[in-house]
C-alpha cells in the first residue's frame, strides 16, 4: 500500500476472495471495480459530499468515478495501471465512508 505523499511502485492487484473479505459494508465488487451509492436528502447535500471525496482523492492521488444524481451518489474505485482493485482502493473505500 502507498503511504500518503508517496505516488510511487505499484501496488499489487487483489484477487476476488480477498477484496470481498476486506470490502467495507455496502460495497460490493463490481467487475474491475468497487462500488457504492450513498442517499441524500437533497441534491446539494450530495454534491457536497462528491466534493469531500475529492479532496482526499486528491491528497491521496488516487481518483474514483463518481457519478452525482438528485438524491443519491455512485462512487466507483479501481487501479487501471493494475487491472483491477488493490488496497488503495479498498483504503479509499473506507475514507469515503468515514465522511459519512
Amino acid at each position: 500500500m502507498r503511504l500518503d505523499g508517496d505516488h510511487s511502485g505499484m501496488a499489487e492487484r487483489l484477487d476476488d476472495d480477498t477484496i470481498e473479505s476486506r470490502l467495507p459494508d455496502q460495497w460490493h465488487l463490481e467487475g474491475d471495480e468497487i462500488v457504492r451509492t450513498y442517499e441524500f436528502d437533497d441534491y446539494l447535500e450530495g454534491v457536497a459530499f462528491a466534493s469531500e471525496i475529492g479532496e482526499i482523492a486528491e491528497e491521496q492521488f488516487h481518483h474514483p468515478e463518481i457519478r452525482i444524481r438528485y438524491d443519491e451518489v455512485e462512487v466507483r474505485f479501481t487501479s487501471h495501471e493494475e487491472g483491477g482493485v488493490t488496497d488503495q482502493d479498498v483504503d479509499m473505500a473506507e475514507r469515503t465512508d468515514d465522511l459519512r
